[in-house]
């Protein structure tokens, strides 16, 4: 097992995974967890984009070290429990991972700031985008270290003091550099790669044969893939009976009884998923049922000829074109958050003008009014590009057979 008690050697690691990323063509960030001695429990990059394709969107660096966590905990590992650990990251959490490190209990220790997407946005430390329970945790868990140098790289420390094990407690100002270019060069890329052909499927799904491989594909998943279908946009009531056994055995996972759907531009159901929280408290059911469409799409993709892709994207296309449908709706949770920032990192853009309404809960976690101003506190990413509104489904019906 390696050993680093030096912040500098510790972000050194996360900087060589940002380059790994680089080199596979997705987001230039990288991370690695440390246990309370200092010794490397594991690094991981960012694996958004493999192979060309889209393969997660939640797949961040830091939200990846979490859920290895936990599944090695799941599975049986000694480890100590996450207030004892230290996630080092190359690049300042995104609203995602923030409520992830948050949720799981994690120290955090950042490299280069990130003023689109970062928690720490501002630089100020004041964590202003998190609701107000969350921000005294982070300002007592997230470590800026000063950063040794005269050129802009350079860097005061700010927030939660480094843990006592950590020998040197600052970095050097060509690694800040390194860990900020190499995330800068690939995100035009990346963002090019995300948004190109997400244009709105033409082709209805519901159509298909059974036997054809995106049928296939979606049952696999989700055996009552394209078995409801409601108006565009506008789920009705006849989405009860498929959220509410989805609850049923979200409790099961070991969560608090919650899911999460989603329907195409054309109304079909696509998938309506639990958590699996008994393997990862960050799990959640919009977690799940993200990363499966991504994965779904990738899957069927993935080593086919371009002419085989674009009839993929006729029927499956970008998710920001149908609605994402929470059985709850977000309260000033860490769980909660995270779910905000996986949202925002699955569009990765502005919504289309024709789907202002492509976020819907069922049921209230806390008044819209309040929804709303902690939407427009996130980072400009969220909160300016992709103006990120959730909101209460309009049929009455249905949220009378949640209540």
């Amino acid at each position: 097992m390696n050993k680093t008690i030096d912040i500098q050697a510790a972000v050194a690691i996360a900087a060589a995974e940002a380059l790994a990323a680089k080199t596979q063509g997705t987001f230039g960030v990288g991370g690695v967890l440390l246990d309370g001695f200092g010794n490397v429990l594991q690094s991981m990059h960012n694996n958004v984009v493999l192979g060309g394709l889209v393969l997660d969107p939640t797949a961040h660096g830091e939200r990846q070290l979490i859920d290895w966590y936990f599944a090695q905990v799941a599975a049986g590992a000694a480890l100590p429990p996450p207030q004892e650990l230290t996630l080092v990251t190359s690049l300042d959490p995104c609203c995602m991972c923030t409520g992830a490190i948050l949720a799981a209990g994690f120290n955090v220790v950042v490299a280069a700031p990130d003023g689109n997407a970062g928690i720490n946005y501002d630089n100020q430390a004041s964590f202003t985008a998190l609701p107000a329970p969350l921000r005294v945790r982070a300002g007592s868990s997230f470590c800026y270290p000063a950063v040794r140098g005269a050129t802009p790289y350079a860097r005061a420390a700010s927030g939660a003091p480094p843990k006592s094990f950590f020998i040197g407690k600052s970095i050097n100002e060509a690694t800040q550099a390194l860990c900020t270019l190499v995330f800068e060069s690939m995100v035009t890329q990346v963002m090019q790669l995300l948004h190109a052909g997400d244009e709105s499927p033409a082709c209805d799904p519901a159509t298909l044969p059974h036997d054809h491989a995106v049928v296939r594909a979606l049952r696999q998943r989700y055996p009552d893939a394209l078995t409801y279908r409601g108006a565009p946009h506008a789920p009705g009531a006849g989405l009860a009976p498929f959220l509410l056994a989805a609850m049923a055995q979200d409790r099961r996972n070991g969560g608090a009884g919650e899911a999460a759907a989603l329907l195409d531009s054309f109304g079909n159901l696509l998938l309506c998923l639990p958590g699996q929280q008994a393997l990862s408290i960050i799990r959640t059911p919009f977690m799940e049922c993200t990363r499966q469409y991504a994965q779904l799409r990738h899957e069927l993709m993935v080593g086919k000829d371009s002419a085989q892709q674009e009839e993929c994207k006729r029927y499956l296309g970008h998710p920001k074109h149908g609605t994402f449908v929470l059985s709850g709706g977000l309260d000033d949770s860490a769980a909660s958050f995270m779910t905000l920032g996986a949202y925002g990192s699955t569009m990765e853009g502005a919504l289309p003008e024709n789907n202002p309404a492509q976020f819907q809960y069922v049921r209230p976690g806390m008044a819209h009014s309040d929804l709303l101003a902690l939407c427009q506190a996130l980072p400009p990413l969220y909160s300016k590009l992709i103006q990120i509104q959730p909101r209460q489904v309009a049929d009455q019906a249905l949220i009378a057979a949640l209540a």
